[in-house]
């Protein structure tokens, strides 16, 4: 009996919290939106449960089209910069005496606790017209009128790289940190210069934490909703503001749930595509 226990029992008991957790706020969750997907809204911004696809068909129209292509856009701008930041900072945390590397990955981690809307706001009041930053220059005389640094697109970019930039180089880390250094010196010895190393050697066997980062940078960038009000003044629509509105004071609520279910499956998509090329340990 005890044995049956340890073998067939035991292993259930463990797995059973986490399955229940993962069907209760994520499976679930997930079905009600599909099938909110899927009806049709009322006049009163209400929701008529008969089947529709009237919420993709919205979706297509060129006004949201020209939403999605945006956003996409800005997410693969915002990836971009966080990997030439985050990769050469990844690197040379890589290469510090273990007793520093700890006390630099908690700094990378310290953003983390601290909400994210309040250092956002900080930014707001730091780059404002009217903010800390022009107070200064304009008190030095090095400037004659404020710079406008906020509520334009730049500033919405500039938010998404702070926001992401962490999620782009703890990854980067892990699979810089496993890189082997036999690899590298072999490849000195025979020849290659550090450039011709970096490329043929370096970059192929850290390619999994390149394109775990960029995942975890590509997908948030795209739902990041307040970054565009706080920083943007609410004056360009990416897809996160447009689902976040269709909740709320659009009522549409299939258009939203469709919008949602197409970034669904593009974070699938890349999860497909990364799993060819690394492993989820690289994600951490």
């Amino acid at each position: 009996m005890k044995k049956w226990f340890s073998r067939k029992l035991a292993p259930i008991i463990m797995v059973a919290p986490t399955t229940v957790w993962m069907i209760l706020f994520i499976f679930i969750p997930m079905i009600i939106v599909l099938i909110v997907s899927l009806v049709r809204k009322d006049t009163g911004g209400g929701i008529i449960y008969e089947l529709s696809g009237n919420g993709y068909a919205e979706m297509f129209k060129i006004e949201y089209l020209r939403i999605i292509l945006k956003s996409l856009w800005v997410a693969l701008e915002a990836t971009v910069i966080c990997l030439a930041l985050g990769y050469p900072f990844a690197f040379i945390i890589s290469k510090l005496p273990k007793k520093y590397i700890n006390f630099c990955v908690m700094l990378i981690m310290l953003p983390f606790w601290i909400n994210s809307v309040i250092r956002i706001y900080g930014w707001d009041t730091l780059l404002r017209d009217e903010g800390v930053l022009n107070k200064l220059l304009m008190s030095w005389h090095i400037i004659k009128h404020p710079i406008v640094m906020m509520k334009t697109e730049g500033a919405v970019l500039f938010g998404l790289v702070y926001e992401l930039l962490p999620f782009m180089v703890l990854p980067l880390y892990t699979s810089i940190s496993k890189l082997d250094n036999s690899m590298v010196e072999a490849s000195a010895d025979l020849g290659a210069t550090r450039p011709r190393t970096f490329t043929r050697v370096v970059l192929p066997l850290t390619m999994p934490g390149i394109f775990a980062g960029s995942i975890q940078t590509f997908i948030p960038a795209l739902g990041l909703f307040y970054i565009g009000d706080m920083m943007g003044g609410a004056r360009y629509m990416y897809i996160g503001n447009l689902i976040n509105n269709q909740f709320g004071s659009g009522r549409n609520w299939p258009l939203g749930a469709a919008l949602s279910i197409f970034l669904i499956v593009l974070t699938l998509v890349m999860m497909r595509q990364y799993a060819k090329v690394g492993n989820l340990e690289d994600m951490a």
